[in-house]
């Protein structure tokens, strides 16, 4: 564990890594509504020690009454509309909405148009759009910094 903290501490060091901005803390839910999962990837990777985004104070929840921002990935299919309107709807105020990937931006078809729906701002109020098939480690954290910040 020693060694991997070492190793965890000479990352940070030569990445250099910017220190948080602020105290607060930011919870994520993440919605797939319909994608390949290379965005989902991506996500992952973000959450890794390289980007290391926790240090921001984000951290993935479960639930969304327990969510700030609804990170969505994937464009919206007919089965999971009603769930992604649940989810949105069960989040406290005030909340924030993430398209996150060029699929939820509508760049992308991955069904017949008879199970889309369409982008995720059909759907749902979108605050930040984050482009990229898949959008990088680096322009997630990138995003999620703005939506901390405003």
């Amino acid at each position: 564990m020693i060694t991997l903290l070492r190793t965890l501490h000479r990352l940070r060091t030569d990445v250099a890594l910017p220190a948080p901005s602020c105290g607060r803390s930011l919870a994520v839910r993440h919605v797939d509504a319909g994608s390949c999962n290379g965005c989902e990837h991506e996500l992952t990777l973000a959450m890794s020690p390289y980007e290391d985004i926790q240090r921001y104070g984000f951290g993935i929840v479960a639930s969304p009454r327990h969510a700030d921002v609804l990170l969505v990935t994937g464009t919206v299919t007919t089965r999971m509309r009603g769930p992604l309107l649940a989810a949105y709807d069960a989040m406290p105020e005030p909340r924030r909405v993430v398209a996150l990937g060029d699929c939820a931006l509508a760049r992308g078809v991955l069904a017949s148009a008879s199970e889309i729906v369409g982008p995720v701002e059909s759907v749902l109020p979108v605050d930040l759009r984050v482009p990229g098939c898949p959008p990088s480690p680096t322009a997630i954290a990138q995003a999620l910094i703005d939506v901390y910040e405003t």
